[in-house]
């Protein structure tokens, strides 16, 4: 059958069983109707059927005719107007509810989500038992997820490869992969007849190339050895673009063929005589095989077929057949197992690490048919994955090809925005923008710091730095044609003034999926020589100078600070409040050398050079609070809160004169 040609068909072998359980008694046009649909003339009977609807006279009959247009209508794809004359069914007391699950398909295939899980409700309602409406509802939950979440992927239509017909398929064929060969229905096809399927002219291989600027060349048909009258598609090169293989399905006015992989020989810009593959089972000459793609090594081929070959799951399938050095099938082929699902899966295509990426209206995707990728492992393919949004889309999406190894090429849609029915689109994964910028601040006055050193070192090697403007602002964005923030790099920044303590920080961009600015605010600590750097409150037992776990999270704002000063060299210095102790006779300038001391020991534990630390317990003589104010203030609990304030540690800068020791 042309199936394996234009993607409108796929659904083909689904729907014979709904006009063969048919109790009905039939006219003659309705007969006539009913055997293009089963030869998959869908085309002609959408006509057929209409006119049978305009002469029954019988309610029910006129009713099921109705469906059947619907029917006929979704085979070639048009969900817009099968949802139409579903409905027109349900009106006309079509009596069979699978209506409603087909209104939420079409509705589903417009990407109308909400709308098709109405009516998968709807078919709940009268079909309780059946799950398929559950398992609908549930996928178009996650089609609209993967909609409002798209991939990083960046999807146009190739507006110059395209027509108002049937443009699809391409295939590289040239070793630059400037030229493309594809598939189309447009004006000057081989051949006078039209295809019955679809109402269009039958497909035929054109070529196209593309200059420097991508701009593409007019399109020209492939020879007569390769066009015929009937359908040709679906092309495929070997590495050195010497051979191609494609799919041919041969069609005369009422008598319906299989469709064949064949193989012509091109030298320059000519192609031998095709030879057809020899890969049917039996002589069974009505069964579809077509689709075919090749692994970098050559010696495997993939393609699709509905063949009833061992492990067949139903509709067509994935295969795998062995090629000799010849490029010629040896072997029988072996169905991919799990890769295939009860419905449709084709349009194979092999990247060069051997994944396989495939169309499938069985997996669960967005709408119609979905592309899908699959990691090879032995001799299968396993970690199925849809590759959701932009790619797929509610509409059909199929017949993906990369442009070597990166991560842009083609693919096929009928989805809005083309130019016709399936259109060519490129694919591409737009580079990942970083940029980091922001401001520099006087903490102590919360101003803004000019004249600030900003200093970036990445773990790719990079190093650059810039001093912050009037406003406190830098910025590292553009740096000439390049960028200075690059993908997978993490960045250590240090952001340092004269008379101020540095402050350093870190971005990394490892793992990001979106291009992404990050935005900082540094806030720089005056500590000219002489000045006082405020330390969290440093806790400690009445009485008592060890340190509790909660003076060590204290005191790691202090380890930092001289970490990441490493000239810097201080007193550490402990207050007291003015209350008086009983337990040293040095009293509370006692108590605070102690406490000053236990906090410089713990910091030369950290590793802090004992050259850089100079203890100082300064009681109560540089309160916060005087005696006096305490005395005035007016509850006991204010008054704490005072002596809790004059309690305190903090860093005197004594001079960046430390040098540090070599490691």
């Amino acid at each position: 059958m042309h199936v394996m040609i234009t993607r409108k068909l796929l659904a083909s072998l689904a729907f014979s069983f709904l006009f063969m359980a048919s109790a009905v008694a039939q006219g003659k046009l309705a007969e006539e109707a009913d055997d293009a649909f089963k030869k998959g003339f869908y085309f002609n009977a959408i006509e057929l059927y209409k006119k049978a609807y305009t002469v029954e006279k019988k309610a029910s009959t006129k009713a099921e005719l109705i469906f059947k247009v619907g029917e006929s209508y979704r085979a070639l794809g048009d969900a817009q107007q099968a949802a139409v004359w579903y409905e027109k069914a349900n009106k006309a007391q079509y009596t069979d509810p699978i209506t409603y699950l087909y209104i939420g398909h079409m509705q589903k295939q417009e990407g109308k989500y909400a709308e098709a899980i109405a009516s998968y409700n709807r078919f709940k309602e009268k079909k309780p038992g059946d799950a398929r409406a559950d398992a609908s509802i549930a996928e178009c939950q996650q089609a609209q997820a993967w909609k409002d979440s798209p991939t990083r992927y960046s999807v146009d239509p190739e507006v110059l490869l395209n027509t108002p017909q049937y443009d699809f398929t391409p295939a590289f064929a040239d070793k630059k992969n400037e030229t493309v060969v594809y598939t189309s229905t447009r004006p000057g096809a081989t051949g006078t007849e039209t295809d019955q399927i679809v109402g269009e002219s039958f497909s035929d291989l054109f070529t196209s190339s593309r200059d420097r600027l991508g701009k593409w060349s007019e399109p020209t048909k492939l020879p007569i050895a390769i066009n015929t009258p009937g359908n040709e598609g679906a092309p495929v090169f070997n590495a050195k673009r010497t051979m191609m293989y494609f799919t041919r399905c041969p069609m005369e006015k009422k008598k319906v063929y299989g469709c064949d992989i064949w193989v012509s020989k091109k030298v320059g810009n000519n192609y031998a005589e095709p030879v057809k593959l020899a890969l049917r089972p039996d002589k069974n000459d009505t069964i579809t095989i077509g689709h075919p793609a090749l692994d970098k090594d050559e010696t495997m081929m993939v393609f699709a077929s509905d063949m009833k070959w061992p492990g067949h799951k139903g509709g067509k399938d994935l295969y795998m057949v062995k090629l000799n050095k010849d490029g010629m099938p040896t072997g029988a082929p072996v169905n991919l197992g799990e890769v295939n699902t009860a419905k449709d899966e084709m349009f194979p295509f092999l990247r060069h690490d051997g994944s396989l990426y495939f169309a499938s209206n069985g997996h669960p995707g967005m709408g119609g048919m979905d592309i899908f990728h699959a990691e090879k492992s032995g001799d299968t393919w396993t970690a199925l994955e849809n590759m959701k949004s932009p790619i797929n889309s509610a509409s059909d999406d199929f017949g993906i090809a990369f442009d070597g190894d990166t991560d842009r090429g083609f693919f096929t849609s009928n989805r809005p925005g083309g130019k016709g029915q399936d259109d060519i689109w490129r694919f591409y994964m737009p580079d990942l923008v970083f940029g980091l910028q922001g401001t520099a601040y006087d903490k102590a006055t919360g101003q803004p710091l000019p004249g600030a050193k900003i200093s970036v070192v990445g773990t790719n090697g990079s190093n650059f730095s810039a001093i912050t403007d009037d406003n406190g602002g830098f910025t590292f964005i553009e740096n000439g044609k390049d960028r200075y923030i690059k993908e997978n790099t993490t960045y250590s920044i240090l952001a340092e003034k004269e008379g101020y303590l540095v402050v350093k920080d870190q971005v990394t961009t490892v793992g990001l999926q979106e291009s992404t600015t990050f935005v900082k605010e540094y806030f720089l600590v005056p500590a000219a020589k002489g000045g006082v750097v405020n330390l969290p409150s440093v806790i400690y037992d009445v009485d008592k100078f060890d340190l509790l776990q909660a003076s060590k999270d204290s005191l790691e704002i202090a380890y930092q600070t001289l970490v990441d000063n490493p000239t810097l060299v201080v007193e550490l210095r402990s207050h007291t409040d003015a209350r008086a102790t009983r337990t040293y006779k040095g009293g509370n300038k006692e108590l605070s050398q102690l406490r000053a001391q236990s906090c410089v020991n713990y910091l030369i534990q950290r590793g802090i050079d004992p050259a850089r630390l100079v203890p100082v317990g300064r009681g109560a003589d540089e309160p916060v609070i005087t005696m006096d104010v305490i005395k005035k203030m007016a509850t006991k609990e204010e008054q704490e809160a005072a002596h809790q304030r004059n309690r305190r540690t903090d860093l005197k800068v004594l001079s960046y004169d430390h040098v540090p020791k070599a490691n």
